[in-house]
């Protein structure tokens, strides 16, 4: 740790006091009230638009430390993760990351540190007290380069607006139940207002505007002692009116502070999204569903040690455990029950082991430890909804059994019946209960009509009767779910039963069934295509990029069991897709907070149009006026009609950002593409900019264009992780790590972190880890955009690597070698 990054650490509770210092913009825009004084007439540049835009980031860093202090600090690292993405995709000169990086590499440095460090060191191992030490640093990096760019006045009227986003975090919070959250946010917000140099500088350029943030704040913290989220909301909106007021009164430009009150909806708008969200389906749903896609594996990986492929129910045992490391889900179920947790690894260990010896009898004994504690984990994160996460599962297990009896296994297609109809009259995962509570008839045509019916089929030997009632029975479980869940329940649970049923494709093919290989891979893309249960519309609406890439990679699966190739590696990438989709399926999903949301997004709309910002806008730059409030419009419809939130919500940042520059004249100087932000014609885009920059990188012999058609495995690089982030291969075996987003990446492996005897292995193929790290500040070993670096694994072992320029962001991977 650096003498500077030790000082920060040491005096972060001296520099910003123990709050949330401007965790957000976004509940108040103090746009209906008039200013008491005028701003003066300084030329406003470019340079006040970009430090508007870091204020607005600076806003989300307090917006995940605030997340982790009222108890959900998955989400809030999830928010540093997304907002470290973003910071590295504003690409541009004037975009935030290369302007940061211009106009102090200290600074940028720093940032991207502590910006890891909060979601990796804070808020993912739940120390809240260390989050908060790293946003401090992180939000000094973005408040020393703000004073850097502009006059100390425009930093003074940005750090206001920001002293008024920390009471609108109550405003935030408070619908959501989270009021001692709500109070402490604001109680320390107003403490170190007292205590900064803007309070006296406000006192003398406002007396009245300082009076009254003051009184606005103290009665917001009390309304939260109190529970009374509308009163939380009047004042916390009172008190951001009259911070945004003094911010004019303080600003050395008129256009500096307009750009800065901009970037402060913008920063509304994020919070807008979170809101959305809340009181909708628990992500422990989600991590259940995860859960149960590893239960259907591990009955995989029991099939194929069954049929004398050990090796491959080794792999499958190390795969999931590999998996499961650094899945969401590890430290959810770890939390949860902890008893589960640690069955569920020991489960893994000991079928890897059994699988490896052949021992037929030690494997099922492993996996009926796993299922034992999956149950007991899926119970206790997705508590009431569990029963259609079990119904999934059950289908899983019947349609295994249909496979078996066709393959000519008739007793262990019994057997598997046997133990379903088992599982449902013990009621486990309370599924008998639920299906019976949810309809008479769904319940007696589960259990009569089918499911009793398709044991009698196996044993019998009736084709017939063993196609009708497997049929029916899966049927009746998916008329289930959709009766009793919610949309987004209904959908996400439709994830673990894809993926299974991809995994399933792998075990047809492993076992010499190549026919029915194919017809169960193109049979999951029909039900995926029909929108069974909603999934399709549901995650093309929740993330259509990543339902594109899901599609695609069933596609894959498809393709794969067509053309006679290993079916397994595809359905690897798979589920990386569906495991995502159902956290975006579950993610976006609205609850209540979806109306307190809208409810937030037209009372801003309104607002606006009284706003001394919003004159100031249109007679700027009419397209950005009109983008800017079309992009409102639009976010205001996504929530209230339950459409893609998080889309709308990216948009609406890039016309405030496009606003923020027309306000001070710089949109020839706009890091993006104008259609982007919201307006047609021509302009600078941030890809453009970075085309620039990449051309002084280089890739080396081993970084191609595209990816190699004998490439074994794809990582892809997102903007700050390795998907997937840990992979295990054979020996021989070809990887590509393919750009897929954000600024160039470079794989790196780690010297101490190969098998001694491997070759040391980088993008630019350097001999050393210590020359990797040289030659990317020479700008060699980069991966940039249409690219790949490959690299064949002779050694076994485990070979760790990171992305050196965002290895301070998690970006880090293994590759297990067998």
């Amino acid at each position: 740790m650096r003498l500077r990054r030790r000082h920060l650490l040491a005096t972060a509770g001296v520099a910003l006091g123990t709050g949330l210092a401007g965790c957000n913009a976004s509940q108040g825009d103090g746009a209906g009230e008039e200013p008491s004084s005028t701003a003066t007439s300084t030329p406003p540049t470019a340079d006040s638009a970009v430090a508007a835009e870091w204020n607005a980031m600076r806003a989300r860093l307090w917006d995940a430390l605030a997340l982790g202090r009222a108890g959900d600090a998955e989400t809030g690292a999830a928010l540093a993760r997304e907002t470290f993405a973003r910071f590295e995709e504003a690409s541009g000169e004037r975009g935030a990351h290369e302007a940061l990086e211009e106009a102090n590499e200290g600074n940028y440095a720093e940032f991207e540190e502590a910006l890891g460090e909060l979601r990796t060191a804070g808020l993912e191992p739940g120390d809240i007290e260390r989050a908060r030490e790293e946003t401090v640093i992180a939000d000094t990096q973005l408040a020393e380069a703000q004073r850097r760019i502009t006059d100390d006045d425009t930093a003074d009227a940005l750090e206001l607006q920001l002293f008024g986003a920390a009471v609108v975090d109550a405003a935030f919070l408070a619908p959501a139940d989270r009021f001692e959250a709500a109070e402490t946010a604001v109680r320390d917000a107003v403490d170190r207002f007292d205590e900064a140099a803007v309070s006296g500088a406000l006192d003398s350029a406002d007396p009245d505007a300082r009076e009254a943030f003051a009184d606005a704040a103290r009665a917001t913290a009390d309304a939260a002692a109190e529970g009374d989220a509308g009163t939380v909301r009047s004042n916390a909106e009172a008190a951001f009116s009259a911070a945004t007021a003094g911010s004019y009164a303080l600003a050395g430009s008129e256009s500096a502070a307009s750009a800065g009150h901009v970037a402060a909806l913008q920063a509304r708008g994020w919070d807008a999204a979170a809101l959305a969200s809340a009181g909708g389906p628990s992500t422990g749903f989600a991590h259940a569903a995860t859960l149960t896609a590893y239960r259907a594996r591990a009955y995989d990986a029991r099939r194929l040690a069954a049929a004398g492929e050990t090796d491959r129910a080794a792999a499958v045992a190390s795969d999931v455990f590999a998996h499961f490391e650094e899945a969401r889900a590890h430290e959810a179920i770890e939390s949860a029950d902890h008893g589960a947790y640690e069955g569920f690894e020991d489960g893994l260990s000991d079928l890897r082991s059994a699988a490896s010896a052949a021992d037929l009898e030690g494997v099922d004994e492993a996996v009926a430890a796993i299922d034992s504690a999956l149950v007991a984990g899926i119970d206790a994160l997705a508590g009431a909804d569990a029963p259609l996460l079990e119904a999934a599962f059950f289908r899983v297990r019947l349609a295994d059994a249909r496979e078996r009896y066709r393959s000519g296994e008739t007793d262990a297609a019994a057997s598997i019946a046997t133990a379903t109809f088992d599982r449902f009259e013990r009621d486990e995962l309370g599924l008998h209960e639920a299906v019976e509570s949810t309809s008479e008839d769904l319940y007696v045509r589960f259990e009569d009509e089918h499911l009793g019916a398709l044991v009698d089929a196996f044993e019998n030997g009736d084709d017939s009767a063993v196609a009708t009632h497997e049929e029916g029975a899966r049927s009746t479980l998916l008329e289930f779910a959709t009766a009793a869940g919610d949309a987004a329940t209904a959908s996400a649970a439709e994830a673990p039963y894809v993926t299974a049923r991809g995994f399933d494709a792998a075990a047809l093919d492993a076992v010499g069934a190549g026919d029915r290989a194919r017809s169960v891979a193109q049979g999951v893309f029909e039900h995926f295509e029909s929108d069974a249960a909603g999934f399709h519309e549901a995650l093309e609406s929740a993330d259509e990029s990543l339902y594109e890439s899901f599609e695609e990679r069933l596609e894959a699966v498809v393709a794969a069991a067509d053309g006679d190739e290993d079916v397994y590696p595809a359905a690897v990438r798979f589920d990386a897709e569906a495991v995502a989709a159902a956290y975006a399926v579950v993610e976006s999903a609205g609850g209540p907070g979806a109306s307190a949301a809208a409810d937030l997004l037209e009372a801003t709309f309104a607002r606006f149009e009284e706003a001394r910002v919003h004159d100031a806008l249109e007679a700027a730059d009419r397209n950005a006026y009109e983008a800017f409030e079309g992009a409102l419009d639009r976010y205001v419809a996504a929530v209230r009609e339950g459409g893609d939130v998080s889309g709308a919500a990216e948009s609406f940042a890039r016309a405030a950002q496009y606003a923020q520059f027309a306000l001070v004249d710089g949109v020839e100087e706009l890091p993006l593409d104008l259609e982007l932000a919201g307006a047609g014609g021509e302009g600078e885009t941030g890809s453009d900019h970075g085309d620039d920059g990449e051309a002084d990188l280089e890739g080396g012999p081993n970084v191609v264009e595209g990816v190699p058609d004998d490439a074994d495995h794809v990582v892809d690089m997102t903007a700050v992780a390795f998907e997937p982030a840990d992979l295990t291969v054979s020996r021989g075996d070809t990887v590509a790590w393919r750009f897929a987003a954000g600024e160039p990446h470079s794989v790196s492996a780690s010297q101490d972190g190969i098998p001694a005897e491997a070759e040391y292995w980088a993008s630019g193929r350097f001999d050393s880890e210590e020359a990797a790290r040289s030659g990317w500040e020479e700008g060699e070993g980069a991966v940039q955009s249409g690219e790949s670096f490959v690299h064949t694994f002779e050694t076994a072992g485990v070979h760790e690597y990171v992305c050196i320029p965002h290895e301070a962001a998690g970006m880090v991977g293994t590759v297990t070698v067998e």
